[in-house]
């Protein structure tokens, strides 16, 4: 593994980019002065590397990434190239960001040959940076977010971006989860209806606001809920920007990344996820379309990836809507959540939390045609 620090780092630093300086700080001297908890401390992790037997040396860093929910930094220490992942800070609600479980499932699902980074250490020591978090390998490659990679930036490039996407998809959903250790990771019967129930009752404890169609798409997908075909592991956060593209032509997805909804549950609910995010010139952004280049020319449209998915798995497609409005539902519930935490003053500086005043609307509003797609 290489020596050199991630692209863009600092060593040692104590800057941020949040207004009271509490991101990355370099030592818990440091952070004892500041209002709120810092998200990394450089001394406590080079200590925490160093008893994990990384060697010696001092640490880099840099932000990877958004961070809406769990925050992840590239870390170079020791000649080590490595990826340390946290959730945010607290208050959050029970059971979520669990970097425990998010770890136990990558182990798992590399040992069933499902392409992850390799977990080599889990903390769950609060005294490092107050909550869990784990390490892995860094990987080598590019995420596919708003700017196309230059070895692919041509129209076979383009379509096999999706097509690689779609084919790492379909892969996961072949994978046996009826014995081993992967049948530990979440009960698939009842998949759908737990996630309904569960959206819904979210949006009363995490909103300040009332919109109609709310209690209407609620009532809607418990109302028409399709019959789950098959078992598989599902993702929960399948999309283009949620990869790891290898260097080079062509495409290939050299790791699946974020892994913390992942269960066992019906496949086409990652699927109609897949295609809600997929965005297409002339449909209407939504905060949930977090990988704009798929706009450009070249990118195939939405029924070929489909068809390409149902090539590998010949399941009954037809409630597919049914899935996307689903997904543009959860979606809407978990950013009102987001919305709330910044209006909370929980995320200062966050860019992101004041364009949901209306980005949560938009995305109701697109779960609703998905639900007129479908049909009465």
């Amino acid at each position: 593994m290489s020596a050199r620090p991630p692209e863009g780092a600092q060593a040692g630093a104590t800057g941020s980019t949040e207004p009271d300086g509490a991101e990355v700080v370099a030592s818990w001297a440091l952070a004892g002065r500041l209002e709120r908890p810092p998200l990394l401390v450089v001394e406590a992790v080079e200590a925490y590397l160093r008893r994990a037997g990384f060697g010696d040396g001092a640490l880099a860093w840099e932000r990877m990434g958004e961070g809406h929910s769990n925050v992840t930094y590239a870390i170079a220490y020791a000649g080590h190239d490595l990826v340390l992942r946290r959730g945010p800070r607290p208050p959050h609600p029970p059971s979520t960001h669990d970097m425990a479980r998010e770890g136990r499932v990558q182990r798992v699902l590399a040992a069933a040959g499902v392409p992850v980074p390799a977990i080599v250490a889990e903390c769950d020591d609060p005294a490092v940076l107050g909550v869990p978090f784990y390490v892995m390998e860094r990987i080598d490659g590019d995420v596919v977010t708003d700017a196309v990679p230059r070895a692919l930036d041509d129209a076979a490039g383009r379509r096999g971006i999706a097509f690689a996407a779609v084919d790492a998809l379909a892969d996961l959903h072949a994978v046996p989860v009826d014995t081993g250790e992967i049948a530990t990771l979440g009960r698939p019967d009842g998949y759908l209806a737990r996630q309904v129930g569960r959206f819904a009752a979210l949006w009363e404890v995490n909103s300040r606001r009332t919109f109609p169609a709310v209690a209407d798409l609620a009532t809607w997908l418990a109302d028409r809920m399709p019959q789950t075909q098959r078992a598989a592991v599902v993702h929960g956060d399948f999309r283009i920007g949620n990869l790891m593209y290898a260097p080079g032509a062509p495409a290939r997805v050299a790791a699946i990344l974020d892994w913390e909804m992942a269960t066992l549950g019906d496949p086409l609910a990652d699927l109609g996820y897949f295609t809600a995010t997929y965005a297409r010139p002339g449909s209407a952004p939504t905060p949930l379309e977090l990988t704009t280049v798929t706009r450009l020319d070249g990118f195939p449209e939405t029924a070929e990836l489909v068809e390409r998915y149902a090539a590998r798995h010949p399941l009954d497609l037809s409630a597919l809507p049914w899935y996307e409005t689903l997904a543009l539902f959860k979606a809407a519930v978990f950013c009102e959540a987001l919305y709330t935490r910044w209006l909370d003053g929980q995320r200062p500086g966050d860019a992101f939390g004041p364009t949901l005043e209306e980005g949560v609307p938009r995305l109701l509003e697109a779960a609703q045609e998905r639900a007129v797609a479908l049909g009465s």
